[in-house]
């Protein structure tokens, strides 16, 4: 069974389970995936939360699910730019407290995670299957990278990355 977080089109959350990927293609290309809150049919899979493994302990989801991309139209640019939201976040005004909160947010995964670069989904991917040991990591992930990974069950999160507060 693969675990979505998914999304309709009007924006609400929601989680849903399949078999597998094709499952869930080929059910909401029936329109048997119906968001709870509005009833749309029009639902996509949304990008979920990177596992951070803590030590010895199983992974834990450690950042809220990130915005949604189409899963019928996977192209190759970074998956921030594929999703002119989150790229233009940084651009819009924000309030003070919440670029504070971003900032942070940037400052702790820097020091808390790897950056593994444009090796993102293959290290993603070792670190699903075992190949390496658990350990937080950030980087970059074109779209279609970013839902292969999802494909495989392999949770990953978009975060808006602001610039750092003292550059």
């Amino acid at each position: 069974m693969i675990h979505y977080q998914l999304q309709c089109h009007q924006g609400h959350a929601f989680d849903g389970w399949f078999k597998d990927s094709a499952s869930f293609d080929d059910q909401a290309k029936a329109g048997f995936v119906s968001c709870p809150g509005c009833n749309s049919t029009e639902v996509t899979r949304a990008l979920m939360a990177p596992s951070l493994g803590r030590g010895t302990k199983k992974f834990e989801t450690a950042v809220p699910k990130a915005e949604a991309i189409k899963t019928d139209s996977p192209d190759n640019r970074p998956v921030a730019a594929a999703n002119p939201s989150i790229a233009a976040i940084a651009e819009n005004g924000l309030p003070d407290n919440v670029r504070a909160l971003l900032q942070r947010l940037r400052s702790e995964v820097e020091r808390s995670c790897d950056y593994v670069g444009t090796e993102f989904a293959e290290e993603a991917r070792r670190i699903h299957y075992g190949e390496t040991d658990p350990h937080g990591i950030y980087g970059e992930a074109t779209a279609t990278e970013a839902e292969a990974l999802a494909e495989e069950g392999i949770d990953i999160g978009v975060l808006p990355w602001l610039p750092r507060s003292d550059s």
